[in-house]
């Protein structure tokens, strides 16, 4: 695969969860404001033509009802990848598994938490200005979606190597 094919990653925090008591980390699942917020993101990455080609989730029950609410508003289902190094990540870990991404894939979608998430789309996006960057930098709410484009192999992806194109949360649409 070149080098220089166009790739773009999307990653996707999982939507609102529940804290029922007596229920481990892993296992909780979404509240009712993740079951509504999920699909208005689906429907808004299907809008903005942001279809995957492969999905990295990880295997806390509330991304993956996240990614099946998601996943119910795109065209078609992508190739996924139900990934436990995903949950608890550092942003590092998430290059690791990033890395792993199958080279054919042009558009990446990663599903987890945060703040693994948070800091490596700012790892990512580096020092640059800009309305989306600023957006970023304030917080990166549950259900946020942040894309980011570049240019490279899966495994160069590294701070400051790609450009926020769009940072997205359920309460901007």
């Amino acid at each position: 695969m070149s080098e220089t094919k166009n790739r773009t990653l999307v990653l996707l925090r999982h939507a609102k969860s529940d804290w029922p008591a007596d229920v481990p980390d892993h296992e909780r699942p979404l509240a009712d404001r993740g079951r509504r917020d999920a699909p208005a993101m689906g429907r808004w990455l299907r809008e903005a033509g942001f279809r995957p080609d492969h999905v990295l989730c990880s295997t806390a029950l509330r991304t993956r009802q996240t990614w099946e609410l998601v996943k119910g508003e795109l065209a078609g289902t992508p190739p996924t990848t139900f990934e436990p190094r995903v949950y608890g990540a550092t942003a590092l870990e998430l290059l690791d598994v990033i890395a792993s991404a199958p080279a054919e894939a042009g558009t990446t979608l990663v599903i987890g938490h945060n703040p693994g998430l948070e800091i490596l789309a700012l790892t990512l996006s580096g020092e640059v200005a800009g309305r989306e960057n600023d957006h970023l930098r304030e917080k990166f709410p549950t259900a946020s979606v942040a894309v980011f484009a570049w240019s490279g192999r899966w495994d160069q992806l590294a701070a400051g190597s790609a450009r926020l194109v769009h940072f997205v949360t359920p309460h901007d649409l």
